[in-house]
């Protein structure tokens, strides 16, 4: 069995400036992938979040962990040429702030998965501790 790639994007279609993961670290198709988001502090959004204090907006936190887990969906083989979107955020906690030069691990787990859509727990971590976490679900639609 080949190795599976580890350039989000090769996996999901999103690009800057909305592509939040650097790269990769691991996948388990269909189970969970994990990756990682440095903060340079060149950012699009710190210098209007907040002026002073530039600060990583928790829902972008968010959005990094579901990318994350569209790579675990996207990466089985029964999902290929389709696309997740959002269903709901359930259970979302920010416990850190995260700011420039912090990289933050993701991480994101399937708990369901069908053919129509999942739920995943996901969270974001620096150095060990939570930022960020919640319980993620998705619709599965199709590109065409």
């Amino acid at each position: 069995m080949s190795a599976l790639s580890l350039d989000p994007e090769d996996w999901i279609p999103h690009r800057a400036p909305f592509l939040f993961i650097d790269r990769l670290i691991d996948i388990e198709p269909g189970v969970r992938a994990s990756g990682e988001w440095s903060l340079t502090g060149e950012e699009w959004f710190f210098a209007g979040h907040f002026p002073g204090r530039p600060t990583t907006p928790g829902v972008l936190m968010l959005e990094a962990v579901a990318q994350v887990g569209a790579v675990a969906v996207l990466s089985d083989e029964r999902f290929v040429g389709r696309l997740p979107l959002f269903g709901g955020v359930e259970n979302a906690r920010f416990r850190r702030q995260v700011v420039s030069g912090d990289t933050l691990t993701l991480v994101c787990e399937m708990s369901h998965l069908s053919a129509r859509g999942g739920k995943g727990h996901g969270r974001a971590t620096v150095d060990g501790q939570v930022c960020a976490e919640a319980d993620l679900l998705f619709i599965l639609a199709n590109t065409s």
